[in-house]
């Protein structure tokens, strides 16, 4: 139970610690640059493929079949997906809907809201990872706290500008990171049954990063700045990556 503990402790952590630097950074820069997210968003990417390509897939391999492992890596794909769609029908619509009024304040927690729940699905990836080793479970973290950040800006920016007080607005960030403990906390749960639900843990953990990466991190990065940042972020989030993964 202490080990549980200690690894929900963690993914909480890395789970709050990027929206929150996130956050601070929407209430003190003036002018975010979208070259700077642009580079955030690329280089965290990288770091995930880096991951999910030497780390999560070799693991499950080597505790189990390919056919345990594709069909972690659906699951991952496809919660991720279920996750999307939740955010943007329930959501959306309603976010649109206030910034058409300009009531910034409510953008900005509609914005938390959709994203406390996409973080519950990283959660179990962080969870799963440090049930298999502490390395892996760190990488994945870190990856996954990096990606947070211009998450956490992205809720700051409209709650500041709608009026919202400064330790609001951190509180608010900060609590849209604790489903990423609560996920961390099942998925070191799940993770501890067997080396087979390990395996599967780990699956889903790399369909889950791989949906994030193609689905929402690169397309992003390319939309905020047309230049060569994005390519540039990536590679050297790669790269690093392939060195984090063999320490």
């Amino acid at each position: 139970m202490n080990e549980i503990l200690k690894k929900t402790l963690l993914g909480l952590f890395f789970g709050t610690f990027g929206t929150t630097i996130g956050g601070i950074l929407g209430i003190v820069i003036k002018k975010n640059s979208n070259k700077f997210l642009s580079f955030i968003l690329s280089f965290a990417s990288g770091l995930m493929m880096s991951v999910i390509c030497f780390d999560l897939i070799p693991e499950a391999l080597g505790i189990s079949n390919i056919y345990g492992v594709v069909f972690g890596v659906l699951i991952g794909i496809i919660s991720m997906i279920f996750c999307d769609v939740i955010v943007q029908k329930k959501f959306n619509k309603k976010q649109q809907k206030y910034v058409d009024s300009n009531d910034l304040l409510k953008t900005g927690i509609i914005v938390s809201i959709g994203l406390a729940i996409h973080n519950f699905p990283e959660g179990l990836a962080i969870g799963s990872g440090f049930e298999a080793s502490m390395r892996l479970g760190l990488g994945l973290a870190i990856a996954i706290c990096l990606h947070d950040i211009p998450e956490g800006i992205s809720m700051a920016v409209p709650m500041k500008n709608g009026g919202m007080s400064k330790a609001k607005v951190i509180f608010y960030v900060i609590l849209s990171g604790v489903t990423t403990g609560v996920g961390a906390f099942f998925g070191a749960i799940v993770g501890s049954i067997s080396q087979s639900v390990i395996a599967v843990c780990l699956s889903f953990a790399a369909g889950a990063m791989l949906y994030i990466v193609s689905g929402e991190l690169i397309p992003e990065s390319n939309k905020l700045y047309k230049g060569r940042m994005s390519a540039v972020g990536n590679m050297i989030g790669f790269i690093i990556g392939i060195f984090a993964t063999q320490l």
